[in-house]
């Protein structure tokens, strides 16, 4: 009896020790899946400019280093680095400045498949703008130099994106405002040297221009949507567009696989969602695609017949697209007029994951109704949505739009969004918001 006590103690002080063994695994794991946030240093926040969506990117990864780039209260370009796994960034200023008094100048970064970084910065109808690094994994920097020389006298909107062969590829808009034309450029790692892939891919007509994001899918397939403005007014702002190509941007298609006639008009273009004016449909969003390589989009629009804007996700299911609403927002407002503007909602970013057959989103934003801070909604199956949202983080960050680092994400499913608190008044004007700290917040999903 005395045995079969100790036995049964023994048996019962095993389970309890593994059962303190997994609560403690748990809560490591817990703690491990929530947001971290590392600091990099005092940046410029009267407005939106070092926080505005279409930066694309404003973290980049290269093998274990990582880069990130920001003004500073002087309008200085910062960049800072770290080796992956460390908490600590290093910051170096550059002689590289922007007018940060205007919120489109903002700064884009990538690294090519060899090491090297490129910054393009300070944009807004201005020559174009681009330097890049010295050597690989360095953050001295080059004079500033022309990419092609060609169509480059009035850009906006620098993005670069990496391609799976370590080169790169670079979109902007030629032109102005509701009369410009999207410009695509490819670069050669092993060359390094640019080449005009398009001036006129997307073509306004001269009445017209189209406000793209864009992606690159784990093949290399290249994805752009966009919304057109028919003049300077953000109210002009209609219907959502698509196309994609398979080879490096030389050739375009529809989602049914059809070739487009290049340039692509408002008269050709696919239209992944019909919004008309009027409708509180905000330009240069996010998209991302799935592990199959279908396009999923995150925009925000007033709905026909409502007086509320809410949050959409627009994704192609293989056969169709869907739109599907990703929020029950109860605030009106409304959009009109030219310059950047003071909203209450941030515009999205967009992520995916695709497991089992089915297709996991999740999207960051920022809304007033939620006090303005880091906040997710997240759809565990895009075939049959059901939303949920939680903060991110438990400050407020006023003005700010998401961005994040798309190599170290697509690689490693970390994500990286730049946090910094900022303001942003309507038509350009400055807010008295002190420099702020810019900081990376760190989550794995």
């Amino acid at each position: 009896m005395k045995r079969s006590r100790l036995r049964n103690q023994r048996a019962w002080v095993m389970a309890a020790f593994a059962l303190l063994a997994g609560l403690a695994s748990a809560t490591r794991e817990s703690r491990a899946a929530e947001p971290v946030l590392m600091p990099l240093g005092p940046a410029w926040a009267a407005n939106s400019v070092n926080t505005t969506v279409f930066r694309n990117d404003p973290i980049t990864t290269h093998a274990d280093q990582q880069y990130a780039a920001y003004y500073d209260a002087n309008g200085k370009v910062v960049i800072a680095t770290r080796t992956i796994g460390q908490k600590e960034w290093k910051t170096t200023s550059t002689n590289l400045t922007g007018n940060i008094k205007d919120a489109h100048n903002g700064i884009s970064i990538i690294a090519d498949g060899a090491g090297y970084l490129h910054v393009s910065w300070d944009h807004h109808n201005h020559p174009l703008r681009y330097v890049r690094s010295k050597s690989p994994g360095s953050v001295e920097l080059t004079d500033k130099m022309p990419m092609t020389g060609e169509n480059e006298k009035t850009v906006s909107y620098p993005q670069f994106f990496a391609l799976p062969d370590g080169n790169l590829i670079f979109f902007y808009r030629e032109g102005a405002s509701g009369r410009g034309n999207l410009a695509l450029n490819h670069y050669d790692a092993k060359a390094q040297k640019w080449t005009q892939v398009h001036a006129n891919l997307i073509s306004g007509e001269n009445k017209r221009n189209a406000y793209p994001q864009s992606c690159v899918d784990a093949k290399g397939s290249i994805h752009v949507s966009w919304v057109w403005r028919d003049s300077p007014d953000v109210a002009t702002n209609h219907d959502l567009c698509y196309a994609r190509s398979d080879d490096g941007g030389k050739t375009w298609k529809k989602s049914d696989g059809s070739a487009y006639a290049l340039p692509i008009t408002a008269a050709t273009a696919e239209i992944a969602s019909p919004v008309p004016q009027k409708h509180e449909l905000i330009n240069q969003t996010s998209m991302c695609a799935d592990e199959q390589g279908r396009p999923v989009i995150a925009t925000y629009f007033r709905p026909q017949g409502q007086q509320v804007p809410q949050y959409f996700v627009i994704h192609h299911d293989g056969r169709a697209w869907k739109t599907v609403q990703a929020t029950q927002r109860k605030t009106p407002f409304s959009l009109s007029g030219g310059g950047s503007k003071a909203i209450p909602i941030s515009r999205p970013q967009v992520f995916a994951t695709s497991a089992g057959g089915k297709t996991s989103v999740g999207m960051i934003f920022r809304d007033a109704e939620r006090d303005s801070r880091v906040s997710l909604a997240h759809c565990p199956d895009l075939s049959a949505p059901q939303w949920n949202v939680r903060d991110l983080t438990d400050f407020t960050v006023q003005f700010w739009e998401p961005s994040y680092d798309h190599v170290r994400w697509t690689r490693d499913g970390v994500l990286n969004l730049y946090v910094q608190r900022s303001g942003q008044g309507d038509a350009e004007t400055l807010q008295a918001v002190e420099p702020q700290t810019a900081q990376v917040l760190e989550w794995k999903p």
